[in-house]
Formats: structure tokens, C-alpha cells, sequence
């Protein structure tokens, strides 16, 4: 059993079913920011720490870190699950890095498809090598603390976008999007249309189009 430790709040973690979240592998962002009436994304700033590794599709697994501290973020190793995305808050802080290569490639050894801070990663060298798609708002190679206080499975707060533990969390070129645990259902319902859509309006470009089709007489 996981003793809890001083410092940290740890709350369990409800996740969707993995297979309604692989329904949306592969899905563009866009896409889903328009199933969800035109938000859901994070701040542009956020972006991958190595330029060819970006894209994923995975349950969000919060943490919060706070500023200069890793302890959280640490600890939450030992809950992340198979599809997880761990998505770390650090108060928005960039005076140095919530993590580097050896945690990251912890997290990928556990499962982790993904990461998201809305601090600083470091070590890309060994990023590159692990392989785990991090974004982040930039890269030092200045290192943390471990002390606590933090906070595991509970909500946080990524540049003035709420996370919640079980949301899923999408990244392509675009950006990365948040779908809450409670719209996915509706998200799923929305795509097929949403998809026909986006096929029409191609073909039309394809073929020659000028103008969209609102602005015809």
C-alpha cells in the first residue's frame, strides 16, 4: 500500500473506460475544440519540449508541484496507470525546471503516454532519448526543490486552465486539449458530424472553391 507522506494531499483518481478514450487517437485538436464549442485548449506558450515528439492521447493524472518543488510530482509516479498524461502545475513558475529525463523516463517505464507542466523541463538529450512527448512553457536546466507542500489526483490550474485527474488530454501540432470527464461522452457524439463536416468543406477547396459557402448568394 502507498503510504501517504507529509506535505502531500493525495486523492484517488477516477479514470474513463481506456477504450471510449481510444476513440479519439488520432483525432485533430481542432476537431475537438469545435465539439466543445470552440475552447478546451491550453495556452499556446505550452509547447513541446523536443519539436518531433508531441503528439499523444491520455487521461490526465494532476499534480500539483507549486514553485521551485518536485516532491508531488515524484510521488506521483507511483500512481500513474497505463494511457496516463501527468499534468503538473507549478504556479506558472520558470526559474527552474519541475523535472528532467530520469522522472520523465520513470513515468514512460510506468505507462505515461504524456506530460504537461505549466513550468519548465530540462535534460532534452535525455528527453529526446526517452521518448515521452513533455510540454512545457520552456526549458533550464536549473533543478528543484522536494519539499512539499503539494497535492496528487486533485484539481490544478495550467496557465488559467482547470485540470481535474480522469479529464482527457489530447496533443497534436495545434496544441493540447483538455476534454473534462464529463464531456467526453457528448465529444464522442459530436465528432462524426464534425468529421463529415471538415471532409465536405476539403473537397470543396479541392475542387476549386473560392469563397465558403455562407459567403455565396
Amino acid at each position: 500500500m502507498i503510504e501517504e507522506v507529509p506535505n502531500l494531499q493525495i486523492q484517488a483518481i477516477h479514470r474513463p473506460e481506456a477504450a471510449r478514450v481510444a476513440l479519439l487517437k488520432g483525432t485533430p485538436t481542432g476537431f475537438l475544440v469545435d465539439a466543445m464549442g470552440g475552447h478546451g485548449a491550453l495556452d499556446f506558450r505550452i509547447s513541446p519540449a523536443i519539436a518531433e515528439q508531441y503528439a499523444f492521447c491520455g487521461v490526465a493524472l494532476t499534480c500539483h508541484a507549486g514553485p521551485a518543488d518536485n516532491l508531488a510530482l515524484v510521488h506521483a509516479l507511483q500512481f500513474v496507470e497505463s494511457g496516463d498524461v501527468l499534468v503538473v502545475g507549478t504556479d506558472g513558475f520558470t526559474g527552474c525546471a519541475v523535472t528532467g529525463d530520469l522522472v520523465l523516463g520513470m513515468a514512460k517505464n510506468s505507462g505515461a503516454v504524456g506530460f504537461v507542466t505549466d513550468g519548465c523541463v530540462r535534460d532534452l538529450v535525455g528527453l529526446k532519448s526517452v521518448g515521452l512527448p513533455a510540454w512545457a512553457m520552456g526549458v533550464t536546466p536549473n533543478s528543484p526543490h522536494r519539499n512539499g507542500p503539494g497535492t496528487i489526483g486533485m484539481p490544478v490550474n495550467i496557465a488559467g486552465h482547470a485540470v481535474r485527474s480522469g479529464d482527457i488530454v489530447v496533443a497534436d501540432l495545434d496544441g493540447v486539449v483538455i476534454i473534462p470527464f464529463d464531456m467526453l461522452e457528448a465529444v464522442l457524439a459530436k465528432l462524426p458530424a464534425i468529421r463529415a463536416a471538415e471532409a465536405a468543406a476539403d473537397e470543396t477547396v479541392r475542387q476549386g472553391a473560392r469563397l465558403p459557402g455562407f459567403l455565396k448568394s
